[in-house]
């Protein structure tokens, strides 16, 4: 299959870019490596040091995998180029991972706030528009956020996008039950347009046709995958710092280094997480299982497990036997909650979901480890509590 993946230069596109191209399919990277640039503004480096995006094909090249085609577009400013890229190439899959992922740096001052909703949302409105324009009957599998519905106790399940409802009418009578998306309650610009995108996704598979999936992923934890053990050159990033680390990959450097593990707030905060190796399964199938035309968009709650951000912080300290750390929560938001929602796509994917037990929190303690010279530790922990600075989770 040709499968164009947006922003696969990233931390899930790369490793996804690999494993499909392992698996036999013809794969084309889109990125306009805006997330290097950021990097290089704010003086954060991923723990691995990791090669550019040519070496990287070129390695995968050299130890004999298929070619990897490679063009640096910006989808959300270029259309033209994004278009006659999908008249060149022809895609029967697009995997869209070409999205700014940091929440704290959507939020972190209105130039970035800015920049992450022009960049996600015009990209993916442009490349929908590209695929109407040049009739490309490509499934789009979207890379969404279980974060879309916010973190507040909702008290039930959180079902893969659409729930059941009876409306009242006029005169207080109860109409037949009917089936409509579950409301969104970003708390954030990043979520924000997650939110919005799927809007867009519905608008156009209903208007034109579209077979779109969206994936509404969890924090995502993990480090490698078969692909990227292969050679240094395809080592994949690994953020710790508080705008790009995900909570269990900044608590697995803390602990390598010794260091306090951070816990923003009460700590009761419940997030749902889900392991790079998973991810890629889900995308696989997926891929596997596309919608037929003229279908709704397929929401997918991909996810693995959901879990106390204090349950967490627990784990981490214990290994290493270090101290947690409480520093004032900057997020706008409840101090605890429950989260429980539906992942039976994931299951019936064939995915078995990888948690964060003992022994996976340790493998990742010693990964971090081998890496521990090349980490910042000013980065380990935010400068400023500023009202604007939002850790990831």
């Amino acid at each position: 299959m040709r499968v164009m993946v947006i922003g696969g230069d990233g931390y899930c596109g790369w490793p996804t870019a690999l494993r499909l191209s392992r698996r036999g399919h013809d794969i084309c990277i889109v990125d306009n490596l805006s997330r290097r640039r950021i990097g290089r503004d704010l003086g954060i480096e991923s723990l691995v040091p990791i090669a550019t995006l040519s070496d990287r094909i070129t390695a995968w090249s050299e130890i004999g995998g298929a070619p990897i085609k490679q063009y640096e577009i910006d989808i959300a400013e270029n259309a033209e180029a994004l278009a006659d890229l999908v008249t060149q190439f022809r895609p029967e899959a697009v995997i869209h991972f070409g999205e700014q992922r940091s929440v704290p740096y959507s939020m972190m001052d209105p130039s970035a706030g800015l920049f992450t909703v022009r960049n996600n949302m015009m990209g993916t409105i442009n490349l929908l528009e590209a695929l109407v324009r040049t009739k490309t009957d490509a499934h789009v599998i979207h890379l969404g956020s279980i974060g879309v519905y916010g973190y507040e106790t909702l008290g039930y399940e959180i079902p893969e996008g659409y729930q059941r409802v009876r409306n009242v009418d006029a005169n207080g009578n109860l109409g037949p039950e009917q089936e409509t998306l579950h409301p969104f309650n970003p708390l954030s610009k990043y979520h924000l347009t997650k939110a919005l995108d799927h809007l867009g996704l519905a608008y156009y598979a209903e208007q034109h046709g579209i077979r779109a999936t969206d994936l509404c992923q969890g924090a995502v934890w993990g480090a490698e995958t078969p692909e990227t053990r292969r050679d240094p050159r395809l080592a994949n990033r690994f953020d710790y710092d508080p705008i790009y680390g995900t909570v269990v990959n900044r608590f697995a450097l803390q602990a390598a280094l010794d260091k306090p593990i951070s816990v923003y707030g009460t700590g009761e905060q419940t997030r749902a997480i889900i392991h790079m190796d998973d991810v890629l399964d889900c995308v696989e199938g997926a891929l596997a299982a596309p919608p037929e035309r003229g279908d709704r968009v397929r929401v997918v709650n991909q996810i693995a497990e959901c879990v106390s951000i204090n349950a967490l912080a627990s784990l981490f300290a214990e290994l290493s036997g270090v101290e947690i750390m409480h520093l004032p929560t900057p997020r706008s938001e409840p101090d605890e909650n429950e989260l429980i929602a539906n992942n039976q796509s994931v299951l019936e994917f064939g995915v078995e979901p990888t948690l964060v037990s003992r022994e996976n929190a340790t493998d990742l303690i010693e990964f971090a480890r081998r890496f521990a010279d090349f980490a910042d530790e000013t980065q380990l922990y935010p400068v400023t509590q500023s009202p604007d600075l939002v850790p990831a989770s």
